[in-house]
C-alpha cells in the first residue's frame, strides 16, 4: 500500500471516529451564537448596524422574555446586566461568548424565581389575606418600572398572589353558584383549597423554570437575539424544528391523545383520536392521568410529574412503528391504583388542521335556492420534506367538487389562518384569476421579483368572499389582497388582517458550523430574507388587507396585529406588477354590499352585544387596574352576571325563532377530503350539534356550566353575515349581467 493510500486510509478512520464522537455530542452553543451572529448580519432583510445599540435589544429582548410582567427581577439587577453585558452583547456573540450572559441572566433568573415562590408559600401558609382593603394591581405589567430592590419586589409579590388567591376563590364560588343553579354537578366539589391551587400552580412554573439544560438557555437567549431583528426571525431549537415541520404537514408520529398539565404535576388525557394509535390499544382512557413515561419501552421510566407539556409530548412521541411504555393512573381509580400501557408510536393526521367545505342551500324568498360553498382554510399547510401533504392540492380537489354541485357563490374562510407556505398561496390564487402575477418578491439588495399563477383559467370563476380577521396572517394576506388588487373577490371581516409581510427562511446552523465542530442540535435560524408586496405594490406589512365590508369584531378593541409588534419592519410601496391586470371594480358593487350590510348590522342584537363588549375591553385595557377588594369584585361579577342573564334570556327565545325561520331556510351538507377520496356524496349534517370529528374529547364539566345557547344552525354572527352578504353579491352581479352590465372576461389561453 502506498504513503498517499496509508495516510488516506488513517485519515478516513480518524474522521469517521471523529464524526460518531461529534454526532453523539451536543453543538457548543457558543459557537452556535456566533455562526447565527454572522448569519443575521450577512442574510436578514433589514440589514440592521450590529453595534452597541442593537445590542442593548439583545439584552432588553432577553429580559422581557424572561420577565414579561416585570415581578422577578429588580431594577439593581436590571442595571448589573446593562453595566456588564449592555453594549456588549454583540462582541460576545462574536468572540464565542454567548452562553456566559446567557447563562448568568438566567440563573439570576431562576434564584428570583425560587425566592418568589418561596414567599409565596410564606404568604399563603399564614394566616387569611385581607381582601378588605382598597388595593389594586395592574393588568398588564409589560411597561411597569422594575421593582427598585428586594423590598420593593416582596410587597409587589405580595400583592400578586392576594388577587392570584382572590381570581381562584371568586372562580370557584362562582362555578359552585352556577352548578346549583343549574341543578348540576359542582365542578369544584373535590376541589383544593384556592391557596394550595396556587401554591402547585407556582410549584409547576418553578420546575420548568429548574429543569432546563444549556440547549434550552441557548434557546431563549438566541431566541430573543434573533427577534431583535424583527418579531418573525427566530432561532428555533432542534425540536422545536421538528414540531414545526409537524405543523405544516398536519401530522405527526405519536400516540393519538391531546395531553393537558394539571396543576398537581400530573398530565391528563382529555382527547383521544379516533382510530389513531391509543384507541387501536384501548387501554387509555379519557381523564387518565400520565406520570411517568418510558420512551423506549426499555424498562426505565421518566417522571414526569410537573414536566412542562412539551417535554412530556416530547418524551411520548417518535420513531413511526416503535413502542412507548406509559404509568397511568386510571381515571376513577383508587388513590395510587396505577396501570402500565404500552402503545406503538403512529402516525397521526390533524384532520381538524386540514382544508374542508360545506354546501349551504338558502332558499329565496321568490321560492328558488342559492347553493353557497363554503371553503374553510385553517393554515397554508405543506409538507417540507416529502411534498405528499400540499393545502393547495386539498383545496382544488374540494373546488372541483363544489363546481361539480353547481354552486352559485363561494365564502373562503380564512379567519385564524395564520399563514404558511408561500408556494401554496402562490399556486392557489391560481385557482381564482387567469395567469397573472400573485405576489411580489423583495430582497435587501431591493431585487424584486413576480411570483405568478399557474393556471391559465380559473377552477372556480363565480362570485367569491373571503371572510379575515385580526388573526388572517402572512400567506392569508397573500391571497386575501391578491384577490382584492384582481378585484376577484369582496373582503368581509374585522378592520383588516394580521399585518404580517414578510417572508422567513429556515437555516440550518450546523451546516455554518466549523468543520470538525459537533453538529448535532444546533438547531435553526429562521430569518427575515425578503418582504412581500400585491400586485398592485403595496405591502401588506403593518397595514394588512382591508376589508371591503366591515363587521364589528373584538379583535378590533384590542392589541392584535403586526403593529403592536416590538421590531416590525415599516410598511412601503413599490410599483405594480408589471402584467397586472385587475377586473373592474365595479362589477364587485362594494358600495351597495356595504350599504346592506350595515342596515344588517346596525338591526342585529348579536352585533350591537360585540359592540358593547368592544366599548367595555377598551375601557379595560385604558384603566389598567384589578381591585383586590372582594367586595368590589363581586360586584364587577354580579354585573357581568346580570348582563350575561339578560342576553341568554333574550337570546335563548330569540334563537328559537331564528332556528325556526333557519329550518326552513337552510340545509346543510358536509365535505372534508375523506369523503372525497371515498368519492362519497356530500352528507347532510347539523351544524349547531357536536361533532366529535376525528376525535373524542373528555367532558368538560366548567365548560358545561355556561347555558349561553348555541348560534342557530351553528352560524356566529359574522358567518351569518358573510351568508348574506355573498348571497347579494350573487344577486346583484345576476341582475347586472342580465341588463347586460357585466361582460364575460377573456380567457388566456
Amino acid at each position: 500500500m502506498s504513503i498517499t493510500r496509508i495516510r488516506r486510509t488513517v485519515l478516513a478512520v480518524a474522521l469517521s471516529a471523529f464524526s460518531s464522537s461529534a454526532c453523539a455530542q451536543k453543538a457548543d452553543f457558543n459557537e452556535v451564537g456566533r455562526q447565527m451572529a454572522i448569519m443575521l448580519q450577512n442574510s436578514h432583510f433589514a440589514r440592521l448596524p450590529f453595534n452597541p445599540k442593537l445590542s442593548g435589544q439583545f439584552l432588553d429582548d432577553y429580559l422581557r422574555d424572561l420577565d414579561y410582567n416585570r415581578v422577578y427581577f429588580t431594577q439593581q439587577d436590571i442595571n448589573r446586566f446593562r453595566v456588564t453585558y449592555g453594549g456588549k452583547l454583540h462582541s460576545m456573540l462574536l468572540q464565542n461568548e454567548s452562553m456566559t450572559p446567557a447563562k448568568d441572566i438566567y440563573e439570576t433568573f431562576r434564584t428570583r424565581v425560587e425566592t418568589r415562590v418561596s414567599d409565596a408559600k410564606i404568604l399563603l401558609s399564614e394566616g387569611n389575606l385581607d381582601f378588605t382593603k382598597d388595593e389594586t394591581v395592574p393588568r398588564s405589567r409589560k411597561d411597569a418600572a422594575w421593582p427598585r430592590d428586594e423590598a420593593e419586589a416582596k410587597a409587589l409579590w405580595a400583592l400578586q398572589i392576594k388577587e392570584a388567591v382572590l381570581a381562584e376563590v371568586l372562580k370557584q364560588d362562582t362555578l359552585a353558584r352556577m352548578a346549583k343553579e343549574q341543578s348540576k354537578a359542582d365542578p369544584t366539589k373535590d376541589d383544593r383549597d384556592p391557596k394550595e391551587k396556587i401554591k402547585l400552580r407556582y410549584d409547576r412554573f418553578l420546575h420548568s423554570v429548574k429543569d432546563v439544560d444549556d440547549e434550552e438557555i441557548a434557546n431563549y437567549f438566541l431566541s430573543a437575539v434573533a427577534r431583535s431583528y424583527d418579531p418573525h426571525t427566530d432561532y428555533m431549537s432542534f425540536r422545536e424544528m421538528d414540531r414545526f415541520k409537524d405543523g405544516m404537514k398536519n401530522e405527526l408520529v405519536g400516540i393519538g391523545a391531546l395531553l393537558q398539565a394539571e396543576e398537581d404535576g400530573a398530565t391528563k388525557i382529555t382527547g383521544i383520536v379516533i382510530a389513531g394509535p391509543a384507541d387501536r390499544e384501548g387501554t387509555l382512557k379519557l381523564n387518565d392521568r400520565v406520570v411517568a413515561v418510558d420512551s423506549t419501552n426499555s424498562g426505565e421510566m421518566t417522571d414526569i410529574m410537573f414536566m412542562a407539556i412539551d417535554k412530556v409530548v416530547d418524551l411520548i412521541r417518535g420513531k413511526e412503528n416503535t413502542p412507548v411504555r406509559l404509568k397511568v393512573e386510571p381515571a376513577g381509580g383508587a388513590a395510587g391504583e396505577t396501570k402500565i400501557v404500552v402503545i406503538t408510536r403512529g402516525k397521526v393526521a390533524l384532520k381538524d388542521e386540514q382544508a374542508s367545505a360545506e354546501l349551504i342551500e338558502m332558499k329565496t324568498p321568490d321560492g328558488g335556492k342559492r347553493r353557497i360553498g363554503w371553503l374553510s382554510l385553517p393554515s397554508f399547510y405543506a409538507d417540507f420534506d416529502e411534498g405528499t401533504t400540499r393545502c393547495s392540492v386539498d383545496v382544488e380537489l374540494i373546488l372541483q367538487r363544489l363546481n361539480e354541485e353547481k354552486i352559485d357563490g363561494l365564502i373562503m374562510d380564512l379567519r385564524n389562518n395564520g399563514g404558511g407556505s408561500l408556494e401554496e398561496v402562490r399556486r392557489m390564487t391560481g385557482f381564482f384569476i387567469n395567469r397573472g402575477p400573485v405576489v411580489q418578491v423583495k430582497n435587501t439588495l431591493g431585487q424584486v421579483q413576480v411570483k405568478d399563477a399557474d393556471n391559465k383559467k380559473p377552477i372556480y370563476e363565480g362570485p367569491m368572499v373571503v371572510l379575515i380577521d385580526k388573526s388572517s396572517a402572512s400567506a392569508s394576506e397573500i391571497l386575501a389582497g391578491a384577490l382584492q388588487d384582481y378585484n376577484r373577490a369582496v373582503i368581509v371581516g374585522d378592520s383588516s388582517t394580521f399585518g404580517k409581510g414578510t417572508v422567513q427562511q429556515p437555516m440550518d446552523i450546523g451546516k455554518m458550523l466549523p468543520f470538525f465542530a459537533a453538529r448535532n442540535r444546533a438547531g435553526f435560524l429562521k430569518v427575515t430574507i425578503q418582504k412581500f408586496y400585491r400586485p398592485s405594490g403595496s405591502s401588506t406589512q403593518l397595514e394588512g388587507v382591508v376589508s371591503d365590508v366591515v363587521l364589528p369584531s373584538l379583535g378590533d378593541a384590542i392589541e392584535i396585529g403586526e403593529r403592536f409588534m416590538d421590531h416590525a419592519l415599516p410598511h412601503d410601496r413599490i410599483r405594480p406588477a408589471g402584467d397586472f391586470s385587475p377586473l373592474p371594480k365595479a362589477d364587485l358593487f362594494i358600495p351597495r354590499l356595504v350599504e346592506q350590510s350595515q342596515a344588517r348590522v346596525k338591526a342585529s342584537k348579536d352585533f350591537s352585544y360585540i359592540l358593547e363588549d368592544m366599548a367595555k375591553a377598551r375601557e379595560r385595557v385604558k384603566e389598567n387596574k384589578v381591585s383586590l377588594n372582594i367586595e368590589v369584585r363581586k360586584k364587577e361579577l354580579a354585573q357581568v352576571d346580570e348582563s350575561q342573564h339578560q342576553r341568554n334570556a333574550e337570546r335563548k327565545e330569540r334563537f328559537k325563532q331564528i332556528q325556526t325561520e333557519d329550518s326552513s331556510r337552510f340545509k346543510f351538507f358536509k365535505l372534508s377530503l375523506d369523503d372525497i377520496a371515498k368519492g362519497s356524496d356530500m352528507h347532510p349534517f347539523d351544524p349547531s350539534k357536536d361533532d366529535e370529528g376525528y376525535m373524542r374529547k373528555a367532558k368538560d364539566e366548567v365548560e358545561d356550566l355556561d347555558d349561553t345557547p348555541r348560534w342557530p344552525s351553528g352560524l356566529d354572527p359574522v358567518k351569518r353575515e358573510g351568508l348574506f352578504v355573498i348571497k347579494d353579491l350573487i344577486d346583484v352581479t345576476e341582475n347586472a349581467k342580465m341588463a347586460g352590465l357585466i361582460k364575460k372576461q377573456p380567457e388566456i389561453r
